[in-house]
């Protein structure tokens, strides 16, 4: 049988016209799946994944301080054990300790068991034990003399820049001989040296010392 080339040419394109939506549909296919290899950066091994959130050094007895704008010192945070992670440059600090300084006013300490100080160094968390204490002040040209105070709660936030302490979490606080709680939390204004209980509260308020009105 002899084999006519022209209708041979003619079956030939046929074909490849019926095909062609098939083709240029793989062709597309093809494209799009090569765009979105290029597009999307390489995923990282599940191991490297969580390294990236593995310490980069730790400090035993560390200390980090900042001054102001007169260069005095603001705050000092001190901790037993001080691990800086490089992912974040958040730290986490075993036995946090840290005190805040206002001028011609006593210095105030907070601490806990454990802490998370965040990469911006503008927020401490405080966990488990934690207690804000000042110390009695007697009194100066400039300010009236105050009577030891302590606070303590489970949980604490420093939130640095702003010289605030707060919390949500029940709190006691204890001013003198004075006693009252919060199951609400409270505020603590580093600047006033005072603090304010939140929700409902409870206690006893004892008079002060007629030498420290």
């Amino acid at each position: 049988m002899q084999v006519n080339p022209q209708q041979l040419k003619l079956s030939i394109g046929r074909t490849l016209l019926r095909l062609m939506p098939l083709i240029l549909m793989g062709v597309l296919t093809l494209a799009t799946f090569w765009l979105v290899q290029k597009n999307t950066p390489p995923e990282k091994p599940t191991i490297e994944r969580i390294r990236l959130h593995e310490p980069d050094y730790t400090i035993k007895d560390g200390v980090l301080s900042a001054l102001n704008e007169l260069g005095a010192t603001k705050y000092r945070i001190l901790g037993a054990k001080v691990t800086h992670y490089d992912a974040d440059a958040s730290i986490d600090i075993l036995a946090p300790r840290m005190r805040l300084f206002q001028a011609d006013k006593a210095p105030v300490t907070v601490r806990s068991d454990t802490g998370h100080l965040d990469g911006d160094l503008t927020i401490l968390d405080l966990f488990d034990n934690a207690t804000i204490f000042r110390p009695a002040q007697d009194a100066t040209p400039t300010q009236a003399a105050t009577l030891r105070m302590l606070a303590s709660s489970n949980y604490f936030k420093v939130l640095i820049n702003d010289d605030i302490i707060e919390t949500n979490r029940p709190v006691t606080l204890q001013q003198g001989m004075s006693i009252m709680s919060s199951t609400e939390g409270g505020v603590f204004n580093n600047v006033e040296q005072s603090m304010v209980l939140t929700g409902k509260v409870k206690g006893r308020i004892e008079r002060a010392p007629r030498s420290t009105q």
